[in-house]
């Protein structure tokens, strides 16, 4: 049981953990890409983005598992060869954005709910994060993974909370189906948005055996990741058009509900994302130094060295926000999205495919990457 769970379930809990961020739990975010279409379109908006995340998700794992290449260093060296330094380039502009704006929105959590000064919950989040790199891949997977079952067993506690009281007043014209194709567009976007994760994660799939077994967690993995944000669209069906203007929409159902008990487990979750994110995406950050250091050291890096590594990214992280660099990047998104569609979807979907194609070859990870 523990071995299936290792190889079909751990990789996209993992993906789910630093996809969701603040965006996706607050519900901002899927507002804006799916719910503004309406209801029914924006779920197959929803639909068409899990079924591009999950194919995107099990190419990578394949190759990922063909060449034993489980960081992202050595995967767009099978890519991009010499020029795998540009997904890094882009990652990094990533990194400062996700990390800036987690430590934000972790602040700003506990200065709403508990009057904590906004600065203590960035910093507490900071510390966790810190502790979380100390320990190393094992305890992150097994947070993020444990994290990913208590976020699903609250959110769907909320989505029976939310729907169980609707009527057909409240359904009425609301699933109508008028094809535009807008929410196509949204849904390629998103998946466009999301995918850039699906590399610094790759340290979670070192228990998959077989090619087999990696196109099978990648399409298990698309659904683990996206089915949440299904359940939080088809809970904004009351409450639409409305829920459009909330900036916060999933505080506004919350509000509406008058639940504090289940309020209190959201908040804790949605804080819990916040570390998550972090961790899961420094921890990919980590793995790629690893490899390099051990390449040229032949032992890896300490505990301590972990811990520095995300210490400072963060800190870094939280300085740049204070001087407006988090607007700046903010309003370039869209450009670092199409940088992530031409260095790794785009060579996925040609060198990838065509590596996968070929005959596996005799010969360890190292060897098979520079070939």
């Amino acid at each position: 049981m523990l071995r299936f769970l290792k190889i079909y379930l751990l990789p996209g809990a993992v993906l789910q953990s630093v996809m969701i961020g603040g965006g996706y739990g607050t519900g901002r975010e899927l507002v804006e890409f799916f719910t503004r279409h309406g209801v029914a379109e924006g779920f197959a908006g929803q639909l068409l983005a899990t079924a591009l995340v999950s194919l995107i998700f099990s190419l990578t794992l394949a190759l990922a598992v063909r060449y034993q290449a489980y960081d992202y260093r050595h995967f767009f060296q099978l890519l991009l060869g010499r020029a795998w330094i540009l997904f890094e380039m882009l990652l990094v502009v990533l990194f400062v954005l996700v990390l800036a704006v987690m430590g934000s929105a972790a602040g700003g959590i506990l200065e709403d709910a508990f009057g904590f000064p906004e600065r203590a919950g960035a910093l507490i989040m900071l510390i966790l994060v810190v502790v979380l790199t100390f320990f190393g891949r094992d305890l992150i997977t097994r947070v993020l993974a444990s994290w990913s079952v208590f976020l699903y067993a609250v959110f769907l506690a909320y989505f029976v909370a939310v729907t169980s009281g609707l009527t057909e007043a409240d359904l009425a014209g609301k699933l109508d189906w008028t094809f535009e194709a807008d929410w196509m567009i949204s849904g390629l976007q998103y998946a466009l948005y999301n995918v850039s994760a699906v590399p610094i994660i790759l340290y979670a799939a070192r228990a998959i055996e077989t090619e087999g077994q990696a196109y099978a967690s990648g399409a298990i993995g698309g659904l683990i990741a996206m089915i949440p944000g299904m359940l939080f669209h088809l809970s904004f069906v009351g409450a639409y058009p409305g829920i459009l203007e909330a900036e916060l929409p999933v505080y506004t159902q919350f509000e509406n509900l008058g639940m504090p008990v289940l309020y209190g487990l959201y908040l804790l979750v949605l804080f819990g994302t916040f570390i998550e994110t972090g961790a899961g995406n420094i921890q990919g950050f980590i793995e790629r130094v690893d490899g390099w250091w051990q390449e040229r050291r032949s032992t890896p890096l300490s505990r301590v060295h972990h811990a520095s590594i995300a210490g400072v990214a963060l800190v870094l992280a939280s300085v740049l926000s204070d001087i407006g660099i988090v607007d700046l990047i903010a309003s370039g998104y869209g450009s670092i999205a199409w940088g992530f569609l031409i260095v790794y979807l785009l060579p996925l979907f040609t060198v990838g495919v065509y590596r996968l194609s070929r005959s596996p070859t005799v010969g360890n990870g190292a060897s098979a990457v520079t070939d």
